[in-house]
């Protein structure tokens, strides 16, 4: 069997935007916990994006489904983790208001019998 590929085409690339949606998506989900990993998880789903229409523009010839689809699984990583951390600190900051009043629980004064 020959070889389909016309020596004239151009070699396969990598796409430059599916190594960077991998990129947002490994610090999404490192910095998730931190709350701060929804900045690059929102902008690792808007590149890759525009990087599946470049990839598919490419016929071929521009690699990277896999980076693109690893990184919009991690950027929903960071974005699951950060809202757990959120959802986690608002029920600890209600629990913490709605606690005892005191040390010994009561809000009377100890001398009541």
């Amino acid at each position: 069997m020959t070889d389909l590929r016309h020596p004239l085409d151009p070699d396969p690339v990598r796409s430059s935007k599916a190594t960077a949606v991998l990129a947002l998506g490994i610090a999404a989900a490192i910095t998730g916990p931190l709350v701060g990993g929804l900045a690059p998880a929102t902008l690792g789903l808007v590149l890759a994006r525009q990087a599946r229409a470049d990839l598919a523009a490419g016929q071929g010839f521009l690699l990277g489904g896999r980076r693109v689809r690893l990184g919009v699984t991690l950027s929903w990583v960071g974005i699951v983790a950060a809202t757990v951390v959120l959802v986690v600190a608002a029920i600890v900051g209600l629990l913490s208001l709605a606690g005892p009043a005191g040390p010994a629980g009561t809000d009377f004064a100890p001398t009541v019998n």
